[in-house]
């Protein structure tokens, strides 16, 4: 696997993160490896990852036994899996932790979806977890919810690391944005060091393309005049982008305002948009389309496997991210001037998001007691 357009990736200013995390990769030496090869710089997880690596190998039978054995029922077996894992993980990414001052070499794990719009559950879980897993280089991951706003301030006041998920409006990464900075302005206030706090807001991005083009193509479908057919037409696969590229916009713009530039001279780290949901659905889009229009600095990209391998063989490194903003506006100005709401399809996806992650987990659950009722069995 070249090597290359990863580092270049990494002199650009953007990390990369695995967007999966499974036992066997970090025990076989793999994920080791990877920090190396492709300057792997963190490691992401959710329900749907961690049903595919319990779930969907043997792996962690041998644990699920001896947790089933001692009396554990299938949540505190589900989590006392997880975070092993995600602790074993931790450790292999401490040296890029340490040798960044902790910039990066991050693992994150996710709050119970069933906690998206509790506020109080959330904080005691996030604590619960940060204890739990026990590494400086952990993330926990708050879905940017109205009610997930306060939990994310208070758990970064607190000095907790926090990846904040499921942000798809400009305005809901902006509401995040300023949680951080309110949070290091309360700790600052009180002398409490800020230097070592990190956090990143996941702004998702082929989700919004996935709603968009539909509505685009079914507008197509019945129209008749060929000069809107064809605008409809040019508007698909770009709204996405260009709604992250707006995003990284006002990211820019908090961080160099008065008040972001007051956290950064206390030694504060800005919070880095990460760009989440970055593999191709739509087999007719370029496979790397979500990595190379997202490229610049103080960025994450969290990528599968399969992204991964692709960009090895024919990414293109270029900053992008912030090469016309005025273009980005025009996009979302056609998109609105066809008949569409951005607003509505953000609000839509994020409804989704939130039931498909807790569809996910119950997934994981009833996969995991399955197992254990099997392995009970002796099957």
């Amino acid at each position: 696997m070249a090597t290359n357009r990863f580092y270049d990736l990494l002199a650009q200013g953007q990390s990369v993160w695995l967007d999966s995390l499974q036992r066997n990769q970090i025990e076989s030496g793999e994920l080791k490896q990877l920090v190396t090869t492709v300057a792997l710089r963190g490691e992401t997880s959710n329900p749907s990852i961690f049903e595919k690596a319990i779930v969907g190998s043997n792996d962690y039978d041998a644990q699920i036994k001896t947790l089933a054995a001692a009396g554990h029922n299938t949540l505190a077996i589900y989590e006392k899996l997880a975070t092993d894992d995600v602790r074993a993980a931790c450790d292999v990414f401490r040296p890029v932790y340490d040798e960044s001052n902790g910039g990066d070499g991050f693992v994150s794990i996710e709050v119970s979806p069933r906690l998206a719009h509790d506020t109080q559950g959330t904080i005691a879980e996030v604590k619960r977890l940060w204890q739990t897993v026990n590494r400086p280089n952990l993330m926990v991951k708050i879905p940017g919810t109205p009610e997930g706003v306060p939990a994310i301030e208070q758990c970064l006041y607190d000095g907790l690391n926090i990846n904040i998920t499921l942000l798809f409006a400009v305005q809901a990464y902006e509401d995040v944005a300023w949680a951080f900075v309110r949070a290091l302005e309360r700790r600052a206030a009180e002398g409490k060091p800020i230097d070592r706090i990190a956090s990143v807001a996941s702004f998702f991005v082929s989700r919004i393309d996935t709603l968009a083009d539909k509505l685009l193509s079914d507008a197509r479908k019945t129209e008749k005049d060929a000069q809107r057919f064809q605008e409809l037409e040019d508007l698909q696969g770009k709204i996405a982008i260009a709604n992250a590229q707006i995003a990284y916009e006002h990211f820019k713009q908090i961080f160099s305002s008065e008040r972001g530039l007051a956290i950064q001279a206390k030694r504060a780290r800005v919070q880095r948009p990460l760009w989440a949901s970055t593999s191709t659905k739509n087999p007719a889009y370029r496979d790397v389309i979500y990595v190379e229009q997202l490229i610049g600095p103080n960025t994450v990209n969290t990528l599968p496997m399969e992204t991964i391998h692709a960009f090895a063989e024919h990414g293109v490194v270029a900053r992008t991210v912030d090469a016309d903003p005025q273009a980005a506006h025009d996009i979302i100005k056609r998109f609105k001037a066809a008949g569409f709401s951005l607003d509505a399809v953000t609000a839509q996806v994020l409804k989704e998001g939130v039931v498909k992650f807790d569809q996910a987990f119950d997934q994981l659950l009833a996969g995991i007691d399955k197992k254990r009722q099997q392995i009970a069995g002796g099957r």
